[in-house]
């Protein structure tokens, strides 16, 4: 029996692109896909490549929950002659992304399990960067069924959803209950409206009403995903082409704009990123916030990092006229196509993403889990009340445009979102040039 290692108290600050989590049995352990240390590949490999077994490596951005280690000990514990080793990446997501591929690029067998973004499974799989999956030695059924779509390619997978990620909104309840507002907004205008009152009050002096990242990294990419979807637009459409002279684009994008325009958002939110924007919240200087799960535990700590501690509460994304959209986040699991030991990756990856792995980290870490069952389990929904929430959020979120040439696109949203919302051009025009420069490299 695999060892769950001990979940203890509150760790400190910071989750969102760790693993997943420790966990027990791997009831499921593969055949014997032999080897004896299995070499690397061409690219591109096939199910049937999964041979070798030996130590390998878990290559992954930084660690923000502390847990990790915790996770990968239970394995080595039981897997002395296949242990894994840590690769920590840094923490912003385009550099990540960058190592991963001059690691593959240049053919390398340093990195042998990858805990990539979920937008970057095309591209990596296009590239022939990842080993195919066997599907019928993963219960893909238990998953929720948006994060499967994330780990396939053309009809094979290619990756395992790990955990997954919806923007909700986090709130401060205490300070709307004094405001004698009794439900958290639905739309843009109560939440402006709310922000008000709020702002009439002795506490609410000097709390900011709003924050959602437009810093121009990776993060701008998901605001404006979400901000466009919720003013029911896309930024590529369901034929992988540009869709940004449409009317909801514009309303979405000036969304963003107006509200750092007109002072909603903090003054320096153009330069907060994720894990700044979760200090900020926890200072107690902000009303609302989009951010992903991992903050929950975090915002809830008792060990005086969070003057919000059990003053918060979370709910749906608010849009224009009703609930809005989030953007669908989170992590899936990988193996190299040029890796060796790739029969202990695949245990390894199912170790990870086993039930009683996802339950022990969303314990541990608030992370969203991608098993189904999890969200409507009693113990998970008394623990963490935001889960239905969430379950919802996921089954309605839009993705980041799916392109082989994700890094290409991306580079190209963040520079038109980020030059509209600072002022250096009007919405109408970061949205033309974005159709432009989108059109040749999301054509396939």
């Amino acid at each position: 029996m695999r060892r769950i290692p001990p979940i203890g108290a509150q760790r400190t600050p910071g989750p969102l692109l760790a693993g997943t989590a420790v966990c027990a049995a791997l009831a499921l352990s593969l055949s014997a896909c032999g080897g004896d240390g299995g070499g690397g590949s061409k690219g591109g490999s096939g199910a049937a490549s999964l041979t070798g077994r030996g130590p390998i490596t878990f290559v992954t951005g930084k660690d923000r929950s502390g847990y990790l280690q915790k996770q990968i000990d239970g394995w080595n514990i039981d897997h002395p002659k296949e242990k894994v080793r840590v690769i920590e990446l840094p923490d912003e997501p385009n550099d990540q992304r960058q190592q991963m591929i001059q690691n593959a690029t240049t053919r390398s067998d340093a990195y042998t399990v990858l805990n990539l973004d979920v937008v970057w499974t095309a591209e990596f799989a296009a590239n022939r960067w990842l080993t195919v999956l066997p599907k019928d030695r993963i219960d893909l059924a238990k998953l929720l069924p948006a994060t499967v779509t994330t780990g396939q390619y053309r009809g094979n997978l290619y990756a395992v959803p790990s955990t997954s990620d919806a923007g909700m909104l986090y709130y401060r309840k205490d300070l709307l209950d004094k405001a004698g507002i009794s439900a958290p907004p639905k739309t843009y205008a109560e939440m402006w409206s709310d922000c008000d009152k709020v702002k009439k009050l002795p506490e609410g002096k000097g709390v900011d009403c709003y924050f959602t990242e437009v810093n121009k990294t990776e993060s701008i990419t998901i605001s404006a995903v979400e901000a466009i979807g919720s003013a029911g637009g896309s930024i590529v459409g369901p034929d992988g082409r540009p869709t940004l002279n449409t009317p909801q684009a514009k309303q979405g994008l000036e969304f963003l704009v107006n509200a750092k325009k007109d002072g909603r958002m903090p003054k320096e939110a153009v330069t907060l990123d994720t894990e700044g924007g979760r200090r900020y919240f926890q200072s107690g200087k902000l009303l609302f916030q989009r951010q992903w799960p991992y903050q929950y535990a975090l915002a809830n700590a008792d060990d005086g990092s969070s003057k919000v501690a059990g003053r918060f509460a979370v709910a749906q994304l608010p849009g224009p006229n009703g609930p809005g959209v989030a953007n669908l986040g989170g992590h899936n699991l990988a193996i190299s196509a040029f890796a060796k030991n790739r029969a202990t990756a695949l245990d390894f990856v199912r170790y990870l993403t086993g039930e009683q792995s996802q339950r022990a980290n969303l314990l541990a870490t608030s992370q969203a889990p991608t098993l189904a069952s999890l969200y409507d389990d009693p113990e998970m929904t008394k623990k963490f009340p935001y889960l239905p929430v969430l379950k919802q959020a996921i089954s309605n979120a839009k993705p980041r445009p799916v392109a082989v040439k994700y890094g290409d696109v991306t580079a190209a949203i963040q520079a038109q979102v980020y030059d509209a919302v600072t002022g250096k051009k009007p919405a109408d025009r970061a949205l033309a040039d974005l159709q432009t420069a989108l059109g040749p490299l999301t054509a396939q």
